[in-house]
């Protein structure tokens, strides 16, 4: 079983100083990911179902990853997740392939149509309309990833006669969420699925998933400690890497890290 590492670009690791000492960490452990966390505004005072108080530090996932990929050579950077609506597509596109190229292919896009909408209201993104962006932003991407003359005429973005370079060598995209929509999205759209939740949790969502391609990976965020057999039942599952974030296990970070590099072989 893989095992990844989330969300340390949230709160008091978010420094320079501590995020290139808890990467470098990891990598020496074993882990094979680092995921980082997206949220570019938060309701003030905090209502559900916001995941932070509206002065938590969380540092732009793109940034945070791009330092992480200097500081390392071996670990997997994603995003877990981008809320895509709230991005520009083009310019996502581009900081995608940038970071691809300068972490030497080591980049997965994780996506998701978010839920919190007093952050889609304040960057001027109708909440209504996040699926539909979500799924027409991925198109609009692709083409200017792969296409030879890239082109697309959308609802919400359009263009043609025009290229971005470079393009990306080895950019992977998932899908997070738990809703039909999102399984649709993540088979159709992308190589992989990003799911939070317990072994129970899991097994509940794959049943309701449509048909996997024989190449799709599925990554989940642990909601139990690990153990020999909680690995062994998220195995089972079909799941092929298991992301920890530290702050919610007993223990500080550095603890945390090390009590479960036992599972990264």
């Amino acid at each position: 079983m893989d095992i990844g590492v989330q969300g340390l670009n949230i709160g008091d690791h978010a420094g320079p100083d501590e995020t290139r000492r808890l990467a470098q960490l990891a990598e020496s452990l074993g882990y094979r990911s680092w995921w980082a966390s997206d949220h570019v505004v938060l309701p003030s005072p905090r209502v559900d179902p916001s995941p932070s108080e509206p002065d938590a530090v969380i540092v732009d996932p793109l940034a945070h990853l791009a330092y992480v990929a200097a500081v390392t050579s071996t670990l997997e950077l994603a995003t877990g997740i981008v809320i895509l609506p709230q991005r520009n597509p083009l310019v996502l596109a581009k900081q995608v392939a940038s970071l691809d190229l300068l972490s030497g292919g080591r980049f997965t896009l994780g996506v998701g149509a978010g839920y919190l909408e007093p952050e889609m209201t304040a960057v001027g993104v109708s909440f209504d309309d996040r699926g539909a962006r979500t799924d027409e932003y991925l198109d609009a991407m692709d083409q200017l990833w792969h296409a030879p003359s890239p082109a697309f005429a959308g609802k919400f973005v359009s263009f043609s006669g025009v290229d971005a370079h470079p393009r990306p060598s080895n950019v992977r995209v998932v899908v997070g969420g738990h809703s039909p929509s999102a399984f649709r999205r993540a088979v159709t759209r992308a190589q992989g699925w990003f799911g939070i939740g317990t072994p129970d949790d899991i097994r509940g969502h794959l049943a309701r998933f449509p048909s996997r391609p024989s190449e799709f990976r599925i990554s989940v965020s642990a909601q139990v400690p690990l153990t020999a057999s909680v690995v062994r039942e998220y195995e089972d599952l079909g799941v092929d890497e298991l992301v920890i974030y530290p702050p919610m296990f007993d223990g500080t970070v550095d603890e945390v890290l090390r009590r479960n590099a036992e599972f990264t072989g």
